[in-house]
């Protein structure tokens, strides 16, 4: 099975009425124009998949070997840099343009992204756990319970107050309701992960 993918940025979220008259919620990527960095092959690198590069970075802000990567390709270097896997090679080469025309409305995709950051949450917000009684002769409020029955020892998995957010989540079989070329935008029915303006890889579903 190939894959198709594209690089993107979270814009934020709308709604759109489909043809059939149904108002839908869906999130706004901007995908613009995404460019072929390098492609991996078998016989150099061991596995097959291309590089895309998404969003252009000035030359003075990027050192010698990330400026020489991106002339490689006769582009600007860019600030967010991926591969898509699994893909049939002989489509793509070197320097070549990816636009939102790679998908089309009804298409399902695979979205990843970095999740919102929370900083140090407790167990209640973290991990959904409910809060002790509120009286007075309460120990436990919204502490974490007990640490388990043995002495000096707290069991392996036991959910504890720790940073919540910032991990890289993926959220698949999403439908996209619009590929819009002219504007390079992408319309993906539902959420998708992170904060506007934070980075995405957006590809064909797996499942």
């Amino acid at each position: 099975m190939t894959t198709k993918g594209i690089l993107g940025k979270k814009v934020g979220m709308t709604q759109v009425f489909t043809e059939a008259g149904e108002l839908v919620p869906v999130t706004v990527i901007e995908v613009g124009t995404n460019v072929v960095m390098q492609v991996k092959t078998m016989e150099n690198d061991g596995y097959e998949a291309i590089q895309l590069g998404f969003d252009d970075q000035r030359a003075v802000s990027v050192n010698k070997p990330a400026k020489g990567h991106a002339d490689k390709a006769n582009t600007a270097p860019k600030r967010f840099v991926r591969e898509i896997r699994d893909v049939e090679l002989g489509e793509y080469k070197v320097g070549d343009e990816i636009n939102a025309d790679i998908f089309e409305a009804g298409n399902f995709v695979d979205v990843t992204g970095t999740s919102k950051g929370h900083g140090f949450a407790g167990s209640i917000k973290k991990d959904n756990q409910q809060r002790g009684p509120m009286g007075h002769g309460s120990r436990y409020h919204r502490r974490p319970g007990s640490m388990g029955i043995i002495i000096n020892r707290v069991m392996k998995g036991k959910l504890l107050p720790g940073r919540m957010g910032g991990n890289r989540v993926t959220i698949q079989n999403l439908e996209i309701v619009k590929a819009d070329t002219e504007n390079g935008v992408l319309l993906i029915k539902g959420n998708v992960p992170g904060a506007n303006k934070s980075y995405v890889t957006i590809k064909s579903t797996i499942k």
